[in-house]
């Protein structure tokens, strides 16, 4: 069929051809009336039943319209009849076509060659509800739902200033995805803003379904575990970072948001650290650091000291460890490797399963089967307390996405201390760092403020507030002074 461009003057050509778009929608709702004192106008009206408020279709567009006698046709239907200030006229078809499928209301009539578009969306959604996620003590306890105005909504109630901007456009070429960018007009980098517009114009995909989606097709680098985006679900922590200089993506139908750029040091930050005193939420930074090093490399460290150095323990702890391996009849690595791969396992069984049977069956779980295979001999108890120590390290990041790398770093370590022992242990850690210094989040370093300079008042210990007076360098030069 070929597709048609302009609306028609005649109403009946339009009728025709929307009646071959959307043959056998069932969800399409498509109503023809008269209007006028005589009845003498005829009107077309179309929209996707579940997407919009049928109250609103009733008592503000029908009902006016069937009981006006019009004198000045179409020019009162659009100014004085409709009771709806949010509409416009639009001439293009397919515009119209998808401003039906994106929940808004057509109205055609005849001898026009335009449609004027109400606006009457009513999305089904689950409401404001508390973070699941990224849980906290202290501080707001709302999260974003998966509608796009709602998400910005929650943001725009807490920066209320003109210099938030909020650009939408559509991605997808099927699913017609909306998507809103915002930013802070005198704090973003113009150069930043103007390389995620291309990156998100370029696009050209079916449909856009969850942020997820979109942060794989828009990252720079593919070959890395390490997110280059930050997802929140927190409206509080994007707007922390706005006024920052970040930018915000929020996707229509996803619960939650995407900020950029990244560095490593935003993944350890919570929402508690600002709302707590700073000593607290310093020595808590301080714990994620040293759990992120536990989580990649504690189950290597102990497969290369077993194995090749255990002249660096102590006497007594060697013995220790030599009577719990008795018995045990597969080598160290073999071991580890049993455990690590048993506890993922466990961990993605949890997670699959509903409410609170997951987390029951993790703990539940973990518990038959490691004491089940210490007691058969198959482990040793030193093997279940050092993965037991790697879950608990790994979880102590806020980050799930960050969380993700740990799983696979931990056993590239585990890897290379089995060939090289001790010095593949360090040269692992050498080859994360060299790694991390290579990669770039639009122009800003991974590293930074550590290979770049900057502020570092809010790195791995947070000062106070009265001391953070520099905005970090996401800021563009000349707004980095937040306070006086």
């Amino acid at each position: 069929m070929q597709i048609k461009k302009e609306i028609s003057d005649e109403l009946q050509q339009n009728i025709d051809y929307l009646e071959q778009r959307f043959a056998k929608c069932a969800d399409i709702i498509k109503k023809q009336f008269s209007i006028g004192k005589y009845r003498g106008y005829h009107v077309y009206l179309m929209y996707t039943d579940g997407l919009v408020d049928a109250v609103m279709i009733q008592d503000s567009i029908i009902r006016p319209l069937l009981n006006e006698s019009l004198e000045d046709y179409p020019k009162s239907v659009e100014e004085w009849v409709i009771e709806s200030a949010d509409r416009k006229q639009i001439f293009d078809m397919e515009e119209a076509i998808i401003n039906i499928l994106a929940g808004n209301i057509l109205l055609f009539f005849d001898g026009c060659d335009f449609a004027i578009q109400v606006s009457s969306k009513k999305f089904p959604n689950r409401g404001i509800q508390s973070p699941e996620q990224e849980v906290s003590i202290r501080g707001p306890k709302d999260s974003f739902n998966e509608s796009l105005r709602f998400s910005t909504a929650l943001i725009r109630r807490r920066i209320r200033d003109t210099r938030l901007k909020v650009e939408q456009m559509q991605v997808g070429v099927r699913s017609k995805t909306d998507i809103a960018i915002l930013y802070m007009e005198d704090l973003v980098h113009e150069e930043m803003l103007a390389d995620i517009k291309a990156d998100m114009e370029q696009l050209c995909v079916d449909g856009i379904l969850d942020g997820g989606m979109l942060e794989q097709f828009l990252e720079k680098r593919t070959n890395t575990p390490f997110p280059q985006y930050q997802h929140t679900e927190r409206p509080d922590k994007v707007a922390s970072g706005l006024m920052e200089g970040r930018i915000a993506i929020v996707v229509d139908n996803s619960p939650g948001v995407l900020l950029l750029p990244v560095t490593l040091n935003v993944f350890f930050q919570a929402a508690d650290d600002y709302y707590n005193r700073w000593e607290t939420a310093s020595f808590a930074r301080v714990l994620r650091y040293i759990s992120a090093m536990i989580a990649i490399g504690l189950p290597g460290l102990y497969i290369a000291i077993a194995n090749f150095h255990t002249e660096v323990l102590p006497t007594d702890l060697i013995l220790s460890f030599a009577k719990a391996r008795q018995g045990v009849p597969f080598p160290v690595v073999v071991e580890v490797l049993m455990m690590e791969l048993a506890f993922e396992l466990l961990r993605e069984a949890g997670i699959r399963l509903p409410g609170q049977l997951g987390g029951t069956i993790g703990i539940v779980g973990g518990l038959i089967v490691g004491q089940a295979a210490v007691d058969a001999g198959l482990v040793s108890t030193i093997v279940v307390i050092v993965v037991s120590l790697t879950a608990i390290a790994s979880f102590s990041v806020p980050s799930e996405s960050f969380r993700g790398a740990f799983r696979l770093l931990k056993f590239f370590m585990m890897i290379v201390c089995a060939i090289w022992g001790l010095y593949g242990y360090f040269l692992g850690w050498l080859a994360i760092a060299i790694h991390l210094c290579s990669i770039e989040s639009y122009g800003i370093p991974y590293l930074a403020p550590t290979v770049h300079g900057g502020e570092e008042k809010d790195y791995v210990l947070r000062m106070s507030w009265k001391k953070m007076k520099i905005r970090p360098s996401f800021t563009k030069e000349g707004a980095r002074r937040r306070q006086k």
